[in-house]
């Protein structure tokens, strides 16, 4: 499973055509994902993002768990156990 199906079967995420065109948005916002990701890349960070979208704090640590366990698994550093 990649990571938008993950996103969206624990219903982080949301793609429906009627809202956005279809857009992945957080889940009940039509707040883009990609936004979350434009404000990764800029200076504004992680902290701009959660202070301007305070209601989405869960849903963005959610997102961030997600990934390192993507990453650490792939990278083999996350023990059987834990997973």
């Amino acid at each position: 499973m990649n990571m938008e199906q993950l996103l969206i079967e624990r219903q982080i995420i949301h793609c429906d055509s009627e809202i956005m065109s279809g857009t992945p948005v957080f889940t009940g916002t039509r707040v883009p994902l990609q936004t979350f990701f434009d404000y990764l890349e800029a200076d504004k960070g992680l902290a701009e993002f959660l202070e301007d979208f305070p209601h989405l704090r869960k849903q963005v640590f959610q997102i961030l768990e997600i990934t390192l366990r993507e990453v650490l698994e792939k990278t083999g550093n996350l023990s059987a156990r834990s997973a």
